[in-house]
């Protein structure tokens, strides 16, 4: 008989996208899936294979007046009070908790009435609403190795899984194709929901810095806010360039595997998807993000030679073509970088996962699983 797994996920891409691969897993496994999330879920929550999804109050702690930490405990108490009356209804076998603080309410409230939970945390560095979670779920599951290692209080309850994909991106694996001297170059640019607009101004000088040789090779394909798009297009047909531009991409995966060089932040889920297609890229970490949690994901890709990170505060138009510039004359290069971004991959994340989640629901005990940050074991 198959059980009930209520997932719980930020209504953004990098909390979504590992809970959407989950979701379709344990679906795949004869069990029953539904979501809380919050109001944000929108079009990116749109194909998440859950049989319901339950919108619940939260708030992200933001200011720290008496106020703002007035208001924000509200709406968490409130929210924790609709996810303990869920959660008597639903009677779930656990709860899987993916981050951002639409999380604290279902996982504080699995913890209130005895339901076994999961944390997933898909960064290096462990999240603000992680960080309060952690002492309370029964296990927690992580991508990378954590920076600063594995907190020793947690590490009997710690197994590394991964970071799941989506079934998307497990299908639009596969081999790279070197650009051809004087060929078609494929370049997509994306920075999520807080980093398009950076990339909306920076790309457009940049391209404008490569000569007419160079630039009739690009095919651009750009992720651009809905305010940005016709500013953005008018220069791209002022130099002639061809470009698709979009808000969203729902093919991204497919997008991603079609590039010769890809350009974007350095989120969780970005940098999982990246290894897993195995494309080269420059990584531009998200600026003044707490924690620095960007900066460290795009160092793992680097260190295993995927990846150039560069920082914000260094990029500008010129210096991002001078590094195009130099990638597209250098296909072999591209080549070597796409092959180590796809050796440090785990499409088998998801596997992982849904089988460390089942471990959790027959509530055997997680210590015989768990190796901290070390761990290449598969639960079972």
């Amino acid at each position: 008989m198959g059980l009930t797994f209520l997932l719980t996920a930020g209504g953004t891409g990098g909390h979504l996208f590992p809970a959407q691969a989950l979701a379709s897993e344990l679906m795949r496994r004869g069990h029953a899936v539904e979501l809380a999330t919050d109001h944000r879920v929108g079009e990116i929550g749109r194909d998440f294979p859950a049989r319901k999804m339950h919108v619940i109050a939260s708030a992200t702690l933001a200011g720290r007046s008496p106020v703002a930490l007035a208001r924000t405990a509200w709406k968490l108490g409130r929210g924790t009070l609709q996810a303990r009356a869920l959660l008597k209804s639903l009677r779930p076998d656990t709860v899987v908790g993916f981050g951002g603080y639409p999380t604290f309410p279902p996982m504080l409230a699995a913890w209130l009435t005895g339901t076994p939970s999961v944390l997933h945390e898909a960064n290096a560095v462990m999240g603000r609403a992680n960080r309060m979670l952690a002492a309370r779920a029964t296990a927690i599951a992580t991508s990378f190795p954590l920076a600063g290692g594995t907190d020793p209080a947690l590490a009997s309850r710690t197994v590394r899984t991964g970071n799941p994909v989506r079934d998307a991106v497990i299908a639009a694996a596969a081999p790279y194709r070197e650009p051809q001297p004087e060929g078609r170059f494929d370049l997509l640019v994306f920075g999520g929901s807080q980093g398009a607009r950076f990339f909306s101004e920076v790309l457009p000088e940049a391209l404008q810095c490569l000569e007419g040789h160079l630039r009739r090779r690009v095919r651009l394909v750009q992720q651009c806010r809905p305010e940005d798009l016709d500013r953005v297009k008018a220069a791209y047909d002022a130099l002639g360039l061809e470009a698709e531009l979009a808000p969203f991409f729902p093919d991204m995966p497919k997008r991603i595997a079609d590039a010769h060089l890809v350009v974007c932040r350095s989120g969780a889920s970005s940098v999982s998807e990246l290894s897993v297609i195995g494309r080269p890229s420059i990584l531009v970490p998200l600026p003044h993000a707490l924690d620095n949690d960007q900066g460290r994901n795009a160092e793992v890709l680097a260190e295993a030679g995927g990846a150039w990170p560069i920082a914000q505060k260094d990029l500008d138009g010129p210096a991002l073509a001078e590094r195009i510039i130099d990638l597209m004359n250098a296909p072999a290069r591209l080549a070597k970088a796409a092959a180590a971004a796809r050796d440090v991959g785990r499409p088998d994340a998801v596997r992982r996962l849904a089988d460390l989640v089942e471990h959790v629901a027959s509530r055997r005990p997680v210590s015989a699983l768990a190796q901290g940050d070390q761990s290449e074991e598969t639960p079972s």
